[in-house]
């Protein structure tokens, strides 16, 4: 077992195992408008009618009153996750198996439950890696299922920073969809998922308190905008991996690749300078 901090482990977590929150919402034809609407290249009318990509991101989020918010616009560490002494909080990625369609009228129950927390020593310093299960179902039954991942880190270490950043080849090909980020779509974003964290919107709090060159652009949207390209490449897929490798900042363009196998797509989100932003894998099968 490594630790983190003098006598700080693992097993500082355990009561945390297990424990889960339960949400409920029902998709209104409004959200789905409002989703289309604010994700880039999501078409509602698009004629061969498959799924929207990552909608459940926009569903039954945590709503806590402003006063149970911690400096960075998340729900306080200690109610839903536990009090991590590390501020900086990044949603490092994640695995999505599908097994049935979302759709308008449909009640969804989502069911969030820590799965691991591991203290481990990073090159920058000290982290803390949690693992979240989110099952997502209707009344018909599973709908998806989520394992997310989330990293927090010292918050005297230089990571917001885009130096440095891994530039591996491409994959083969010009991009099949550019992007243009800036502050509206970010807003609109943030609102559409309840999103509160302030590298989002605040910039004085993104740069001048959390390093960053300027306000950050989602996670969520970028895996959004990959597995809708995705589904546009070759149709239904049954699981999505992703994985952030560096901060895209607002205003800068969003370049993204794919390449096909026979089992999967192979995909890659840049900015404009070629730095490797995610990477993200569709697989045909279970």
């Amino acid at each position: 077992m490594v630790e983190q901090e003098k006598g700080h482990t693992a097993d500082d977590y355990a009561e945390w195992i297990g424990r889960s929150h339960v949400g409920r919402e029902r998709i209104t034809a409004g959200l789905v408008e409002r989703f289309c609407a604010t994700v880039p290249l999501v078409d509602l009318a698009d004629e061969t009618g498959r799924p929207l990509a990552c909608l459940h991101w926009c569903l039954a989020p945590i709503a806590e009153p402003a006063g149970n918010l911690g400096p960075d616009g998340h729900p306080a560490l200690g109610l839903h996750l536990p009090r991590i002494p590390l501020s900086r909080r990044k949603w490092a990625g994640g695995e999505l198996r599908f097994f049935d369609a979302l759709a308008v009228g449909d009640a969804v129950t989502r069911s969030s439950t820590i799965s691991a927390i591991e203290p481990k020593q990073g090159r920058t310093g000290p982290l803390v890696f949690v693992k979240v299960v989110h099952e997502i179902s209707t009344d018909r039954g599973p709908a998806l299922t989520e394992t997310q991942d989330i990293v927090y880190r010292d918050p005297t270490g230089d990571i917001g920073k885009r130096t440095a950043m891994v530039r591996a080849e491409r994959l083969v090909g010009k991009p099949l969809a550019t992007i243009k980020t800036d502050p509206v779509l970010l807003f609109r974003y943030s609102a559409l998922t309840f999103n509160g964290h302030r590298i989002h919107y605040d910039h004085p709090y993104a740069t001048g308190v959390e390093g960053y060159d300027g306000l950050v652009v989602h996670g969520p949207l970028i895996a959004t905008l990959l597995a809708d390209l995705a589904r546009r490449e070759i149709g239904q897929f049954v699981s999505f991996r992703f994985k952030g490798q560096s901060p895209l900042i607002c205003g800068e363009k969003l370049d993204l690749f794919a390449s096909q196998s026979a089992a999967a797509l192979e995909l890659e989100a840049r900015a404009g300078d070629g730095r490797l932003v995610m990477t993200a894998r569709a697989g045909r099968n279970a």
